[in-house]
């Protein structure tokens, strides 16, 4: 029996002393990746865009006038945006003042800053160019990697963040200070192993210049493409689906949305209109997080915007793939 016990002893000890290793392993992984640093390649660009001369001058525009116009012109579309394309209000919160990513002692706690103008604010001294970097770059003003998904929002046209800054600073300033981020022991283990990544990692088009505007809403192939950017940072680049990366370990992998068996083929058009804003399969089953997430933004998205969407993916050469959302 003592020998017995002795033998468990060890093995308890060698677990412990290699779990001990590997937290260590991890920390120092984490530490290093989050010690990097990137230099994107930014852009300056009006806050916000200015109205055409010719309209201006059509309309017998003061310049005062001009500036109020384009101003409620630009907050009324940053304000469609963040409610039906770009999903900051799910970690900033609906009145942009802060929120919550992961909140988990064992992976992290993963926090967004308030964005708005009262105290605590993390923008409140921020340029074109600072707002270009962390939300299309997923990059800090020091250079070092952010745990913003920057990924989602790379391919966002300089005119649509213009829009949705002045959105965010047309809105109440909200008094709260946000902590800085930090990961629990699983959290450095995923970090560490390439299972959560930083975004400023993989986010490779850091040196390519960012469209001016978005493409005209219509529906057409160049539209549809600009809306289905925001899917990438899930469904992947080719749009096929599977294991989310830096996602939730609880969430199932994505679906694929190219028109194959695997996918969306045989799909109708209400069929996945159903399935954006609803939450719901063809066969009428629930799903999963983080695709009911996305339901509000569907609802909120024109019917041009939702048939671009469509035809853009239908357009898609179909890829195989056996994980289904």
């Amino acid at each position: 029996m003592k020998t017995a016990l002795k033998i468990v002893g060890v093995l308890v000890a060698l677990i412990v002393v290699l779990a001990a290793g590997v937290y260590i392993w991890a920390s120092l992984k984490v530490n290093r990746l989050r010690a990097q640093t990137f230099d994107p390649q930014l852009v300056d660009f009006p806050i916000p865009f200015p109205i055409d001369p010719a309209e201006v001058s059509a309309m017998g525009l003061t310049d005062d006038q001009a500036r109020q116009l384009a101003d409620e012109r630009a907050v009324a579309r940053g304000k469609h945006l963040v409610e039906a394309r770009y999903t900051c209000t799910a970690c900033h919160g609906a009145n942009f003042g802060g929120g919550v990513m992961v909140d988990s002692d064992l992976v992290g706690h993963l926090l967004a800053p308030n964005l708005t103008l009262g105290a605590g604010s993390r923008t409140a001294n921020f340029q074109a160019r600072d707002w270009d970097r962390i939300v299309r770059h997923g990059v800090r003003k020091d250079g070092h990697p952010a745990v913003m998904p920057a990924e989602d929002f790379q391919y966002m046209s300089d005119q649509e963040l213009s829009d949705i800054v002045s959105y965010i600073r047309s809105l109440p300033p909200v008094n709260n200070t946000v902590p800085p981020s930090t990961f629990g022991p699983l959290g450095k283990i995923l970090a560490a192993t390439g299972k959560m990544t930083f975004s400023a990692g993989k986010i490779a088009s850091h040196p390519a210049p960012h469209l001016v505007a978005p493409p005209a809403e219509t529906v057409s192939m160049a539209f549809g493409q600009h809306l289905a950017t925001v899917c990438m940072g899930c469904h992947g680049p080719d749009f096929s689906g599977g294991p989310i990366p830096g996602g939730d370990p609880s969430w199932p992998p994505a679906r694929n949305l190219t028109p194959d068996a695997t996918g969306l083929k045989g799909w109708t058009y209400d069929q996945f209109v159903t399935a954006l804003s609803q939450s719901r399969r063809p066969d009428g089953t629930a799903l999963r997080a983080p695709m009911t997430l996305m339901a509000t933004y569907g609802q909120s998205m024109t019917d041009v915007e939702r048939h671009a969407l469509w035809a853009y993916l239908q357009s898609l050469p179909p890829v195989t793939k056996k994980q289904k959302q």
